[in-house]
């Protein structure tokens, strides 16, 4: 199982609530904070988690997340220079703290000395901020689809199913193997899963813990 982590979310709106509320769903802790008055009355309506009405960027508020407790955090507010602030000062508080930043130009190594990664405008989802967040070796491709979860996943070397044939593979039922991450063919019986490689599976959401402890031990 998939070990339950504490996320602070600084910035309310689509992106920010998308990603808390992804998040939430797969079992995880959500501190939102948000400086609109409409934007708190949702969130608060919508119980993803608690949230605190103030600006992120002044400490007293920032203070107010706990982020002593908190394994990242994620500015996804829409200003970018206010999102790059509020990471650098939460790293003052928290100096282990992952931190995300959302941007709207540029790449995603360009701030890497300031936070330790960024949102990119065409990378604008709950779904892949969340999976930044989490710092898993798993990106979620699909997310949700009713229950079933298109998911990429490295094999870890010390996995059961590292270096053998897929065919010898018991994977769980609701489960398929559909190709490599470069998707140059589709996966079959003789598909070595190779250490380190990427691969592209569908997987129903109450196997997907069943399938991640195969892949990556």
């Amino acid at each position: 199982m998939t070990r339950t982590k504490r996320f602070v979310i600084a910035g309310g709106g689509r992106v920010g609530k998308q990603t808390a509320e992804n998040l939430a769903e797969q079992g995880h802790e959500v501190l939102l904070i948000e400086s609109d008055d409409e934007r708190v009355e949702a969130l608060s309506d919508a119980y993803i988690g608690p949230v605190i009405h103030g600006d992120a960027t002044r400490p007293s508020i920032l203070k107010q997340a706990d982020l002593a407790e908190a394994d990242a955090i994620a500015a996804l507010t829409d200003e970018p220079g206010a999102n790059l602030a509020i990471c650098m000062e939460a790293q003052q508080y928290a100096p282990s703290i992952r931190t995300i930043a959302r941007a709207e130009t540029g790449t995603d190594q360009e701030y890497g000395e300031v936070v330790d990664a960024t949102l990119l405008p065409e990378y604008l989802g709950g779904d892949h901020a969340a999976d930044i967040l989490t710092g898993e070796d798993i990106r979620t491709l699909v997310y949700p689809i009713a229950d079933l979860d298109i998911i990429e996943v490295s094999v870890a070397p010390s996995a059961p199913v590292a270096g053998r044939r897929l065919d010898e593979i018991a994977l769980p039922s609701g489960s398929l193997l559909i190709s490599t991450a470069d998707r140059t063919g589709l996966a079959g019986a003789d598909t070595v899963l190779e250490p380190d490689e990427r691969y592209i599976l569908a997987v129903e959401t109450d196997v997907v813990d069943e399938v991640l402890d195969l892949m990556r031990g």
